[in-house]
């Protein structure tokens, strides 16, 4: 992969009014939580409808509201069980990047996982490795999506499992050089100019596979 091509590529269709600036406004929101140590107001009962706005506007703006997500039929409010186990989740949750992952924060990675997955669908509803994997990145920028496109692009399946993210942290160290020269600030939603708010190495791996997905099935057609 053209890790440096495949980035300015994600950024040349990155603007305050387009989709991808969802991702920007949705995890500037939540990690204002998380760097002013006060991860618990999330779901405060001032604060709980609008964050479960900002995660839903996040992941329909990433497709995860389509006529066959179980999503579709509910209103903004059946996020607030996800909202209120995100906010009892530990600070350490919100610390791991590609660069710290071991066998102990991957451990962990899987948990949230579970807890986000347990936290969002109730009966028969099933939520799928795609949407959790979204969430994850939209609050946390701890891991990929694991979306058609990054799958695609990076030749794995949707199973989030401990060997997939070994194989795309191993991914990472192999290209820790190239990937690490991105500084990519997020865009503040008042202003549309950058934050001081930097890109996760998650999200910059995310965007690495999302567009050589794109790529790949371009050269297909």
């Amino acid at each position: 992969m053209d890790i440096s091509n495949n980035i300015k590529d994600y950024l040349n269709d990155r603007s305050p009014i387009k989709r991808y600036a969802s991702f920007d406004y949705c995890y500037n929101y939540f990690r204002y939580f998380y760097e002013h140590n006060n991860i618990e107001a999330i779901a405060n009962p001032t604060t709980v409808q609008l964050s479960c706005l900002q995660l839903g506007f996040y992941l329909a703006s990433w497709g995860m509201l389509r006529g066959s997500s179980f999503l579709l039929q509910k209103s903004v409010k059946h996020y607030e069980q996800l909202i209120s186990a995100i906010a009892k989740m530990p600070k350490v949750c919100w610390e791991i990047d590609l660069n710290t992952y071991s066998d102990v924060s991957i451990s962990l990675l899987l948990e949230i996982y579970k807890h986000i997955f347990s936290s969002l669908g109730e009966n028969d509803e099933y939520a799928s490795a795609t949407l959790i994997t979204k969430i994850m990145l939209g609050v946390f920028g701890n891991v990929p999506a694991l979306d058609d496109n990054f799958c695609k692009g990076f030749g794995c399946g949707k199973h989030f499992s401990k060997s997939l993210l070994q194989k795309i942290s191993e991914f990472y160290n192999a290209n820790k050089e190239e990937v690490d020269k991105h500084k990519i600030k997020t865009i503040d939603f008042s202003t549309g100019t950058e934050t001081t708010r930097y890109y996760t190495k998650a999200k910059l791996i995310d965007m690495v596979g999302f567009i050589e997905g794109i790529r790949k099935s371009r050269k297909q057609l």
